[in-house]
């Protein structure tokens, strides 16, 4: 796979000093390769244990590797690049293609080619699966499922009823794609349960981490838009409907019925209230609570959330509120004489 453009190198692939490994700038050694992502790094040039780099377009950084005699490649996108370059080397475990002796398949499974079906997996009946599917070990596919092209389950995970995953998905250990949702209805006599008879869509390129929970709705759909990206430990309620593109940190939690545009970015531990929207574009960082609708492209913070200039505005004065309590007993003493 190529570099990002545009490219320009002092030595040929050929006589790259390089073994295949990287590590990270600071903890590189001879026979690796590391980048450096703009100025705020630039000084572990002269530092760097690393045989090659791949750096930012800056002659100064290429001037100091030269000296170093370090092999460099420059492109615009530095992290990107590593990014590529790690993926030359390491491919991830895939069992072979075939269905393990203590696998259980209903005779109603269909099975695209090439399809690898690890050790203790359940796939109950109506179920359909793409070409070039990998299930890992200890995976259970309830009734009426379909997974896409190349979509890969990891070991452990659960994909509930009639749940819809498109192609070239992953879903790591643990996670739970179309249980129910949290759906209950008060009565004089408790909590009566609604039953939860929608199912949860994933489309192409999504990526679930370990141990997230993605609901079906009491009706209609829970989906998760074309290439999102999901952190551990994410809990995507019932109803929700999740745009293209987002990201989403460990400890995202969501209500029921939310609506997240594309290209949303929120952070670690965000929660966001029933049934708030989120513009496309939108970022919220750490721990921000959402209560109400945030506007596309707009970036809050805080609990409730505030846009993100008051909230470091706030955040100052917080700082300084033993200060100024000080100063008000000072007042008010003053005022008393």
């Amino acid at each position: 796979m190529a570099l990002p453009p545009p490219l320009a190198s002092p030595l040929t692939p050929t006589t790259i000093p390089i073994s295949p490994g990287w590590r990270r700038y600071d903890e590189a050694t001879t026979g690796t390769l590391s980048y450096i992502e703009g100025d705020k790094f630039a000084t572990f040039v002269g530092t760097t244990s690393a045989s090659a780099l791949i750096l930012p377009q800056n002659e100064s950084l290429q001037a100091k590797a030269t000296e170093r005699d370090i092999a460099w490649l420059s492109t615009a996108d530095p992290r990107l690049g590593f990014a590529r370059a790690i993926a030359l080397f390491y491919t991830p475990y895939r069992p072979p293609a075939g269905i393990h002796p203590s696998a259980v398949l209903d005779p109603s499974v269909v099975c695209g080619a090439n399809v690898s079906i690890g050790a203790n997996v359940v796939i109950q009946a109506g179920v359909r699966l793409g070409d070039e599917v990998c299930i890992h070990p200890n995976v259970v596919i309830y009734p009426e499922a379909q997974v896409g092209d190349r979509t890969v389950l990891h070991a452990n995970c659960v994909i509930h009823e009639r749940s819809q995953i498109g192609a070239d998905c992953a879903i790591h250990s643990g996670a739970s794609i179309g249980a129910e949702g949290f759906g209950f209805v008060p009565t004089a006599a408790g909590w009566e349960k609604m039953e939860q008879s929608g199912y949860v869509v994933l489309e192409d390129g999504v990526r679930v981490g370990c141990n997230t929970t993605i609901d079906r709705p009491a009706v209609g759909i829970t989906r998760v838009g074309r290439g999102t990206k999901l952190d551990n430990l994410v809990h995507i309620a019932h109803g929700c409907q999740v745009g293209e593109a987002v990201v989403m940190a460990g400890q995202v939690g969501m209500a029921g019925g939310v609506k997240i545009g594309n290209r949303v970015i929120l952070a670690g531990q965000v929660g966001i209230a029933n049934q708030a929207t989120i513009g496309d574009g939108a970022i919220a960082t750490a721990k921000t609570g959402i209560h109400s609708d945030i506007a596309p492209g707009e970036i809050v913070a805080g609990s409730p959330a505030l846009p993100h200039k008051i909230f470091l505005k706030a955040s100052a004065a917080y700082r300084r509120l033993p200060e100024m309590y000080k100063t008000l007993q000072r007042l008010q003493k003053s005022a008393q004489e």
